[in-house]
């Protein structure tokens, strides 16, 4: 069985607070992007282990027990004893470190995966509470609708938010943002309006209103990102920001805008003309 796990922006990105837990209150709006990696699932060898994991695609960084698939089916494993050993393969395309989610969303995408393979029967609240142990970000693709989201990033609403009408341009200029280094360079405050009311006022009167926390200490410090915004609005963007804690920068344009980008080889470009959708 095959999924192809989608990747997320943030349509405004507000950090409201400090938590005593160490975390921090926030508010935004997670909007699924069809920018996918693929994951597949079969049922494993008795003679081998209980799972196996392969990649290809993107490089991924890392000890593989650390992954957010692996995780996610040593999770339900420790529920559901019987859940079978598993070979499982991810074809990575989403960029990693680079705000858009790709790693929560393989996480939580094997969590839907096993759970329809194997008929755990799990409810969306109960994959979304699996999903929680494995990232702030994870519960919102199990959703995979837009979202206003808050606390952690968990506590999830779905909005009505249509943006078919537009195409997506997603710039990633492969540079790694901590995100230590991210929280480590913003400070928390409520802002004068919510992200929530923002976002139902028309696309272009968000240019000025939908703000990302994370975008303006990553510019002064990475001033590629901000030429990549400046470069999108001059290309006719409606709307641009960064994503996440960075490097990954979008625009939103009429669709069916012809489009003449230039940026360096290295960077990684997506142009995404199709409806949103999973």
């Amino acid at each position: 069985m095959v999924v192809f796990p989608n990747c997320k922006i943030n349509l405004g990105l507000n950090i409201l607070r400090k938590r005593e837990d160490g975390y921090h209150d926030l508010e935004t709006v997670f909007y699924p992007i069809p920018l996918k990696d693929a994951l597949e699932v079969v049922r494993g060898h008795l003679t081998v282990n209980s799972e196996q994991f392969t990649t290809s695609g993107l490089t991924i960084d890392g000890n593989t027990d650390n992954n957010l698939c692996i995780k996610a089916y040593h999770l339900l494993k420790k529920d559901f004893p019987s859940l079978p050993s598993i070979q499982m393969h991810l074809h990575k395309v989403i960029p990693m470190g680079a705000g858009l989610g790709g790693g929560s969303a393989d996480g939580a995408f094997a969590l839907k995966l096993l759970n329809d393979a194997f008929h755990l029967n799990l409810s969306n609240q109960q994959l979304i509470d699996y999903a929680l142990q494995l990232g702030s970000d994870c519960p919102f693709f199990i959703l995979n609708k837009p979202c206003f989201a808050t606390s952690r990033g968990e506590v999830m609403e779905e909005i009505e938010l249509d943006l078919s009408a537009h195409q997506f341009v997603i710039i990633n200029p492969k540079i790694h943002i901590g995100t230590g280094w991210a929280f480590g360079n913003i400070t928390p405050k409520i802002p004068n309006q919510s992200i929530k009311n923002i976002i139902q006022q028309p696309i272009d009167t968000w240019k000025d209103a939908l703000i990302n926390d994370f975008e303006l200490p990553a510019i002064q410090h990475y001033p590629e990102i901000g030429d990549i915004k400046t470069e999108l609005y001059n290309q006719g963007a409606i709307y641009s920001s960064m994503t996440g804690s960075g490097s990954t920068v979008y625009g939103i344009f009429e669709k069916g805008m012809q489009l003449k980008l230039s940026f360096p080889e290295h960077y990684f470009c997506y142009l995404n003309r199709e409806s949103v959708g999973t």
